[in-house]
């Protein structure tokens, strides 16, 4: 028996899509949501699913949020912009009866404003997403959590595409969030905020993803990532520069 479990907010475009894709896999649907203001949960319930309102308190913790919730003997934990593909859905039912783990690592594509990308990085990488309920949890990261487990971990064939952007206002809105997280974990590790950070590591960052990891063969997608990707790290660094200026309080 299988949950599968999300954390959401404001993810009325994105969640539908996701949820029909698991439909004849989940026997349960459990949804943590930190309060949407649009049809999130109305879109959520509407697919059977059992919704929570849990304030945000990071990725990590709301993740164990749902892990906590989920009344099944095995998790699948997937995000509101990822879709299991259909052969997918069969390999998880096969492991889930006649598997040799109890912890499996599930390959992902990504897919960026409509274009379903090969290269620069952006896709081939393998994440923890199915697991039994017993097998672990998250670590408490605000970002970049990690799944622990004492348990060996498999690996699956088949993908889930994460339909990382929609469009570039879709990555322009989501920026603004993610730079600043990205610079309060900095500033918890006390990482600096000098030149390198902010100019060089950006210049570098463009030349490996776009060159050296061949982005430039996904075409226009590949350079607008690479060049949105450099400005990532500069601007975060750049919100960390200011933190330390300001004395950031990272519990605010």
């Amino acid at each position: 028996m299988l949950s599968v479990g999300l954390i959401t907010f404001n993810e009325e475009l994105r969640l539908g899509r996701t949820l029909k894709a698991i439909e004849g896999l989940a026997d349960e649907i459990v949804v943590i949501d930190s309060f949407s203001s649009d049809k999130t949960v109305e879109i959520a319930e509407s697919f059977g699913a059992k919704v929570y309102q849990i304030p945000w308190p990071g990725y990590g913790k709301q993740k164990n949020n749902v892990i906590e919730r989920c009344t099944k003997d095995w998790i699948l934990l997937i995000d509101a912009d990822e879709v299991v593909i259909p052969e997918l859905v069969k390999e998880i039912k096969d492991v889930m009866e006649h598997g040799d783990f109890y912890v499996y690592k599930i390959p992902f594509n990504s897919v960026c404003f409509g274009k379903r990308i090969h290269f620069g990085g952006w896709s081939g990488s393998s994440r923890v997403r199915l697991f039994k309920k017993t097998s672990g949890h998250y670590s408490l990261d605000e970002v970049h959590e990690q799944f622990l487990t004492g348990d060996e971990i498999g690996e699956l064939k088949n993908r889930i595409d994460h339909y990382t952007y929609e469009d570039y206002q879709d990555y322009l809105h989501k920026f603004n969030r993610y730079t600043t997280e990205g610079a309060a974990v900095a500033f918890k590790k006390n990482k600096s905020a000098g030149f390198f950070n902010i100019v060089l590591n950006p210049i570098f960052k463009f030349l490996r993803m776009y060159v050296f990891r061949l982005g430039f063969l996904d075409g226009v997608e590949g350079l607008a990532l690479s060049i949105f990707s450099a400005l990532y790290t500069s601007v975060k660094y750049l919100k960390l520069r200011e933190m330390k200026k300001r004395n950031y309080d990272i519990n605010s």
